[in-house]
């Protein structure tokens, strides 16, 4: 049969040959680039292209009539199982999905595979083709492309964790100068009301010791010794009353500098409160009476310089806002696991309102306005059991009184 002739722009040619012919199939099994393979149902090897002895390191028609299992890995001992298993259901499909699979080299190296099955039957019997292509290349790839990602996955992580020390460290930072700042604004609005507070606190002491020291210098002309040791007496108070301010702002400077410490030492509480209140009592108004009780063990361990500036400015607050010729209370009481200390007035009291702001720096009640004070000793007594460890608590009615109760730690 000669072929026809066909025209393509112009030129004549002959229409090519199809390949159904048995030389041009042998041709596709002897030339193509993937291993082929043919084996029977007992599995043995009937045809191989030279791709596949090459692939397999075997030399021209030496794996003829050897089972398929000389190819396979000894690992992979049960692949005659699935054999008979595909003889029974035989159809196209990739062998192993899902699995990695390694064809054995002649010197009992291995390599990585992709096997694709094709089955077929002709009167010599069933036969299955086996179509092998050699993957090394790609699983390189691949695993170099899996390392590459993994070290990329590395950075990314490890740069991730530094951004988040980075934006720890500036919230840390951010919380330094917030504090700094808020530290600045308490410090700048302590110095305005100490201003307006000493403005107003030292001018009225002040005035009385001019005033009086005038009178003084008058009375002991006119030799009345009675007015004359009157007017020394206020100059005196006066002088306490400045001392008592510039003490405060001591104590709260030291509370914000950090060199206040709580120094605990063992020490008999009802003969230290005994000689609190015998030292008070001179300073009390006139008809007033400091009482002091006690109950349980006698020697505690506490700190005895902050607690006598808690107790001196607790007992001079119940002097101060109750009246004349009325009882305070000084209570001790040392219990199995707390000592509890508690000052006690029936003066002017103190608001339900004024109580939630009572140890606020330059806090004053609205009905203590006009009873000369800084508005700094609570604030301070409140700082100072807090370094003992302890609790202050306050219970007060207006007209009626108010208790103060500490309580630390045995």
């Amino acid at each position: 049969m000669v072929p026809k002739q066909v025209t393509i722009f112009g030129m004549k040619t002959k229409e090519p040959r199809k390949v159904e012919s048995k030389e041009g199939i042998e041709a596709l099994f002897l030339y193509a680039t993937e291993g082929i393979l043919v084996v029977n149902e007992r599995g043995v090897i009937v045809s191989i292209n030279p791709s596949a002895e090459r692939l397999f390191g075997y030399e021209k028609g030496e794996l003829i009539g050897q089972k398929i299992e000389v190819l396979v890995p000894v690992r992979f001992a049960r692949h005659h199982e699935h054999r008979d298993q595909y003889n029974q259901n035989p159809r196209p499909r990739s062998m192993g999905l899902g699995m990695e699979l390694y064809g054995l080299k002649k010197d009992q190296s291995e390599f990585p595979v992709e096997i694709s099955l094709s089955p077929y039957s002709s009167e010599l019997g069933k036969f299955t083709i086996g179509f092998i292509v050699d993957i090394t290349h790609r699983k390189a790839a691949e695993e170099k492309m899996k390392h590459y990602s993994q070290e990329l996955e590395l950075q990314v992580k490890n740069r991730t964790l530094i951004l988040e020390e980075a934006i720890e460290e500036l919230e840390k930072t951010k919380k330094n100068l917030d504090e700094a700042l808020e530290k600045e604004r308490e410090l700048s609005e302590l110095k305005s009301r100490f201003v307006s507070m000493a403005s107003h606190e030292f001018r009225t002491p002040l005035a009385t010791i001019q005033s009086s020291l005038s009178l003084v210098k008058k009375y002991g002309e006119l030799k009345d010794v009675e007015k004359q040791d009157k007017h020394i007496g206020r100059i005196k108070s006066s002088i306490n009353n400045l001392t008592d301010i510039l003490n405060d702002f001591l104590s709260v400077s030291k509370l914000e500098e950090g060199k206040v410490e709580n120094m605990a030492a063992k020490f008999n509480l009802k003969d230290f409160l005994t000689e609190i209140a015998n030292e008070m009592q001179p300073l009390g108004r006139e008809g007033q009476k400091i009482v002091y009780t006690h109950l349980g063990e006698e020697v505690v361990e506490l700190d005895q310089k902050l607690l006598r500036h808690i107790m001196f400015n607790l007992t001079s607050n119940a002097i101060k806002f109750s009246g004349e010729n009325q009882e305070i209370e000084i209570q001790s009481e040392v219990a199995p696991n707390i000592i509890l200390l508690r000052v006690k007035d029936k003066g002017i009291g103190i608001s339900e309102a004024d109580q939630e702001h009572l140890f606020e720096r330059f806090f004053r009640g609205m009905n203590a306005s006009y009873i000369q004070g800084t508005g700094l000793g609570l604030n301070i007594v409140a700082k100072y059991v807090e370094l003992m460890d302890g609790t202050i608590s306050v219970d007060s009615i207006e007209n009626q009184g108010t208790t103060f109760t500490l309580t630390f730690p045995l």
